[in-house]
C-alpha cells in the first residue's frame, strides 16, 4: 500500500504570499469596474497590472515553486509518450468505425426481432 503524503501551506509567509495573490486578483478585477469610466485602457492596464503582481506573489511561494516544478515534471513525461505514425493512427480510427457500424446493425437487427416477437407474435399486433 502506498502511502501518500498531503502537503498544505506551512509557513506564515506563503499563507500570506497566496492571501496577497488573491487580494490582488480581487483588486485587478473590482479596478476593472470601478475605472469604467476611465476608458478601456485604464480598466484593462489595472486588470493586466494586478495579475501580474499576483501572478508574481504567486510563483514566490512555495505553492508556486511546486507548481513549476510539476510542469517540467509533466513536459518530461509528455517527451517520453511514443506517438502513433499516420497509419496506425488511420488504421486504429477505421477499426473504430467499422465496430460502430458491427454494433449499429447488431442493435437494430436486436431491436426489429424484439419488435416483430413481441408485437407481431405475442401481442398480435400486426401492421
Amino acid at each position: 500500500m502506498a502511502t501518500s503524503e498531503v502537503q498544505t501551506v506551512s509557513t506564515g509567509a506563503d499563507k500570506a504570499k497566496l492571501g496577497a495573490a488573491i487580494a490582488l486578483v480581487i483588486a485587478g478585477l473590482a479596478g476593472f469596474y470601478v475605472l469604467g469610466k476611465q476608458g478601456a485602457i485604464a480598466q484593462w492596464g489595472a486588470l493586466l497590472l494586478a495579475l501580474a503582481a499576483a501572478f508574481v506573489v504567486f510563483m514566490t511561494s512555495e505553492t508556486g515553486k511546486e507548481f513549476v516544478a510539476f510542469g517540467r515534471d509533466s513536459w518530461k513525461e509528455v517527451k517520453k509518450v511514443v506517438w502513433p505514425t499516420r497509419k496506425e493512427s488511420i488504421q486504429m480510427t477505421l477499426y473504430v468505425v467499422g465496430f460502430c457500424v458491427v454494433m449499429a446493425l447488431f442493435l437494430w437487427s436486436t431491436d426489429k426481432t424484439l419488435e416483430w416477437v413481441l408485437y407481431d407474435l405475442v401481442l398480435g399486433w400486426k401492421k
